[in-house]
């Protein structure tokens, strides 16, 4: 059986993350960066789910998402309720779950042309 590497029809997928590191495309990220099929922020300065705040969201809510996935590292941790009520505020979904399950579910959801954009947090 032949096997062909087929890339997808955006610019940027994740290839996996963790707890601490994620490998968007063929580079290897350890720092905290937000993610769309388009673009890269890779200077995001949130390191903890829980001290995430409204102002934290702006490069998210920038890129206009329908959805947005918050990867927190190993563990899923809820962001202040003051955070999830702005997104909802503004018709957007979030979803909050490991960085991990992030990666698989971005990828899913950008494959199917969804305006998503995922948010990982990472402790470098």
């Amino acid at each position: 059986m032949q096997l062909t590497l087929e890339r997808p029809d955006y610019e940027f997928f994740l290839r996996g993350a963790d707890g601490n590191a994620a490998l968007v495309n063929d580079r290897r990220l350890e720092a905290s960066f937000v993610l769309s099929p388009h673009s890269l922020v890779e200077s995001w300065p949130v390191r903890d789910a829980g001290a995430l705040d409204v102002a934290g969201l702006a490069p998210i809510l920038e890129q206009q998402p329908e959805v947005i996935l918050l990867g927190t590292g190993a563990n899923q941790i809820f962001p202040p309720a003051a955070v999830l009520a702005a997104c909802l505020g503004r018709g957007i979904g979030m979803e909050v779950m490991t960085n991990a399950a992030a990666a698989r579910t971005f990828n899913v959801l950008a494959g199917e042309g969804r305006r998503v954009v995922a948010a990982f947090i990472l402790p470098g």
